[in-house]
């Protein structure tokens, strides 16, 4: 139910998924991935009442603890193609991006 920062970095480039962030808000000011949308309850109740159950979403947050929580719950609601990025956005800006800022 992983996925790598570089499987992530190349699904962003070809236009193939969807990256939420479930991180806080603060966390989302201080650092975020170009492209990322940030969870809120709007999103997730739009996600789980109209989003397609096939579309490719992966799920990132500052280690990754967080992120897999999320892609096991839209699993469990019948999301086939759930990830999350493994290391979340320290392996991020650690491995793909050294200009997304670390904390």
């Amino acid at each position: 139910m992983e996925t790598t920062p570089e499987e992530v970095r190349d699904g962003l480039a070809a236009g193939t998924l969807r990256l939420i962030d479930v991180r806080g808000e603060v966390e989302w000011e201080t650092a975020r991935i170009e492209g990322a949308t940030l969870a809120s309850k709007e999103l997730v109740d739009e996600m789980t009442s109209s989003w397609d159950k096939e579309t490719a979403i992966v799920f990132y947050c500052h280690s990754g603890v967080r992120s897999l929580n999320a892609a096991q719950f839209f699993a469990q609601k019948g999301f086939t193609n759930v990830k999350s990025m493994a290391g979340g956005i320290e392996a991020w800006s650690t491995s793909i991006d050294p200009n997304v800022p670390r904390y």
